[in-house]
């Protein structure tokens, strides 16, 4: 089974700058003086409740740094939505690496698992309703390209990757410029492809939409709101809604008839997925 993950993110340099930050300038203490140069471990690593999984061949690269030779089968395909007991990826190699390797491999694991699996309950949320579920730059810094990834195999779509694939003109840069139209209106000189303008009142729209905005994101607009704009916008571009979305108000706001449902709490909140690793002596 081939795992390779199709990012723009440079792994190798991750796994070392991590690695380096665990081992500091004496390496692993523990492991070099308790465990013998020439055991061997055999690893099961495995998922102790109900997720989606996420990470795994990030996962290998960290004990293949410590261990090029160790024997690593992973077991489940990234986006598998898995029960709780499911063994993920089994390890047979030098005890010492494995050791050094364990807690960086499950902090990402865990992380990167906890966001798909956070996901993945809000798009089943609004499944069947036609909208689709966004994630945001709520992200930890240096880790976007990760919880992106982490959020599309829970199901979500990704909104911006950062500030350059997209204008969104909110609040602030309205009011430095004067109004919606004139903030757009530069967006729109500027020969911007994707512009994106956010809305807090009905009565933005349509100054919006004149002046040139491709999207619409309606911010902390109740419900009745929310039909609102989809009437007034009438499908001319999508419409977005953002702001205090939770699990419970999801499926309400995606029968508005929204296209678009952004959720920062998928990267900023997501709790970490509890998995764990057993050993046994090979």
């Amino acid at each position: 089974m081939t795992h390779v993950l199709q990012i723009d993110f440079d792994i190798d340099s991750f796994v070392r700058a991590t690695l380096a930050e665990d081992l500091g300038s004496g390496g692993d203490i523990t492991s070099l003086s308790v465990i013998p140069a020439d055991a061997r471990f055999d690893g099961v690593m495995q998922s102790r409740d109900a997720i989606t999984v996420a990470g795994l061949p990030i996962a290998e690269a960290f004990f293949r740094a410590l261990d090029s030779n160790m024997t690593i089968e992973i077991l489940v395909e990234e986006g598998t939505a898995v029960p709780a007991g499911s063994e993920l990826m089994r390890l047979s190699g030098a005890a010492r690496a494995m050791l050094t390797a364990e807690r960086s491999a499950l902090n990402t694991v865990q992380h990167l698992s906890g966001v798909a699996t956070l996901a993945r309950t809000y798009v089943d949320a609004i499944a069947g309703t036609g909208a689709t579920l966004l994630d945001t730059r709520k992200t930890i810094p240096g880790l976007r390209q990760l919880e992106k990834y982490a959020t599309r195999m829970g199901g979500a779509t990704n909104h911006r990757m950062g500030l350059w694939d997209a204008a969104m003109i909110k609040d602030n840069h309205v009011a430095v410029a004067g109004s919606v139209e004139a903030a757009v209106g530069r967006a729109v000189a500027a020969k911007i492809e994707n512009i994106i303008v956010e809305v807090d009142h009905i009565d933005q729209i349509t100054p919006a939409l004149n002046a040139g905005a491709t999207h619409l994101l309606c911010d902390n607009m109740n419900n009745d709101q929310l039909h609102e704009a989809v009437a007034l916008v009438g499908g001319r571009v999508p419409v977005e809604a953002s702001g205090g979305v939770r699990l419970d108000s999801i499926r309400a706001i995606a029968e508005t008839g929204v296209n678009f449902i952004s959720v920062g709490r998928l990267t900023q909140s997501a709790p970490a997925a509890d998995i764990g690793l057993d050993f046994a002596v090979a």
